[in-house]
């Protein structure tokens, strides 16, 4: 089991890994949800645990990721690829949160409500936005600009 900080960090990590792979499909395809969409909330995610880093005395970098060429060659060909990535990620997220990093939380009940929060988000939001957008090859389910849709609750998720 990891430590509390190492389980911050690795999250940390998880959440900007997010938010560059879907800031470099939306540089190759335009501000298309649900990309445009979860990058903010990525954001959110990654602002949440910053907050509860620096409780605990923890220094938390800026996304390393962004803006980066590897980031930008992960992207596939098309966008119905693009949200099949999206839908394993958000899967790999949740059991990452699920198996990995609450256990690793217990007895921090601040740690255990943002990963909580975090991990019900990918599971009740994003994964199924992203799943919704699989079927972009034929054109359905994909929308331009930034809509404001799910996910955008995790502001009560503050501990």
């Amino acid at each position: 089991v990891l430590f509390r900080s190492d389980a911050l960090f690795t999250a940390l990590a998880d959440e900007h890994n997010a938010e560059a792979f879907y800031a470099a499909v939306m540089e190759k395809f335009g501000e298309v949800r649900p990309f445009s969409n979860i990058i903010v909330t990525e954001q959110h995610h990654a602002e949440l645990l910053r907050e509860v880093m620096a409780t605990y005395g923890l220094k938390a970098g800026s996304n390393p990721n962004l803006g980066s060429d590897t980031m930008r060659a992960a992207v596939p060909d098309t966008l119905a690829e693009a949200c099949a990535m999206g839908v394993a990620a958000e899967i790999a997220n949740r059991d990452l949160y699920g198996k990995t990093l609450l256990p690793a939380a217990a007895g921090h009940d601040d740690v255990t409500a943002v990963f909580t929060a975090l991990r019900d988000a990918s599971e009740n939001n994003h994964l199924p936005a992203f799943e919704r957008c699989g079927g972009a090859e034929a054109g359905g389910g994909q929308g331009h600009g930034k809509g404001h849709g799910m996910g955008g609750g995790m502001q009560h998720a503050k501990p």
